[in-house]
This record gives structure tokens, C-alpha cells and sequence, in this order.
């Protein structure tokens, strides 16, 4: 059963072998069911995958085959916080090296087009710091990074 509020994401043919990758990488995920078309559709034919349930990081998501005509876009992101530099490295690799791509400031992209922040709950903490100085050396360190680095965040937030 689809829960009550799931997020619907589109894929073009590929829902499958998004799904599967996120249940792999992420704890907490899982492919639950795969529905097939009951009949011919414009992106696809009968008994073709049309709809994955899945869930990422206990998030539900439904993932539709839509076809090509839409794309995801950073506008829409998943935000990942990690607990240390090994988590932040695992999740950042397992998606650059499964065929997507890197990006600014712990901003990634999968091979599917998703993007995803793999933001350290340290760094969250350094821009958030009451230290307003102390948050802005933070946050000017992590506008130079790609994949976030928690050594460098958290010495320019212990700088004077």
C-alpha cells in the first residue's frame, strides 16, 4: 500500500535500477513492489516496470517510467546528513562513481539525474554556529569544496 503522502519521482525506463541502487547504498531503503504496465502507454508497453515502490532513507517514494520528457533538475534534492567523513565519503563515491557527477559545496548528481547533498551534520552545525564569525569561515571553506570535508569545516570554524 502507497503510503499517504509518498514522493513521486520520473524516470525514463530506469525506475528499477534507480531503485535498486538506492536500497544498496542507502540504510534504511528499500524496493518494495514493482507494478507492471497492465497495457501499452505512450512511454512504454504491456508488462513493462511502470511503477516502483521504494523507500530512501524511510523516505516512500514511488518511482514512474514516465518517458523522457521530464528531467530532474536541482531544484529537487535529497539532503543526506552523515555522521562522519567515512559516510560522507561511502555515499558522495557509491554515487560519483556509479556514473554520476560532482558538484559544488556536497551537492552531487546520480547517473539518473537526482541530485543529492551529502552534507555532514558538522557542517550543518558550523553555518548554523551562534558565532556568527566562527559560522561565516565555515561557510566561505565549504563554497571552495566539492564533497564536503569535515577536518577543513571544522578548522576554519575553530580559527580565530
Amino acid at each position: 500500500m502507497i503510503s499517504k503522502n509518498t514522493l513521486c519521482l520520473w524516470f525514463d525506463g530506469t525506475a528499477l535500477d534507480a531503485a535498486t541502487f538506492y536500497a544498496k547504498t542507502f540504510p534504511d531503503s528499500a524496493v518494495k513492489a514493482v507494478h507492471h504496465a497492465p497495457g501499452d502507454y505512450p512511454a512504454g508497453k504491456l508488462g513493462d516496470v511502470l511503477t516502483v515502490e521504494f523507500t530512501v532513507l524511510g523516505l516512500p517514494c514511488l518511482g514512474l517510467n514516465g518517458g523522457p520528457m521530464f528531467k530532474h533538475s536541482e531544484a529537487f534534492s535529497f539532503q543526506v546528513a552523515t555522521d562522519d567523513q567515512a559516510e560522507t565519503d561511502r555515499l558522495w563515491h557509491a554515487i560519483v562513481s556509479n556514473g554520476g557527477q560532482e558538484s559544488a559545496c556536497g551537492w552531487c548528481k546520480d547517473k539518473w539525474g537526482l541530485s543529492w547533498q551529502i552534507t555532514p551534520r558538522v557542517l550543518t552545525a558550523a553555518i548554523t554556529d551562534p558565532d556568527r564569525a566562527a559560522a561565516k569561515r565555515a561557510f566561505d571553506a565549504m563554497m571552495d569544496m566539492t564533497k564536503i570535508d569535515i577536518a577543513t569545516i571544522e578548522a576554519a570554524l575553530n580559527a580565530k
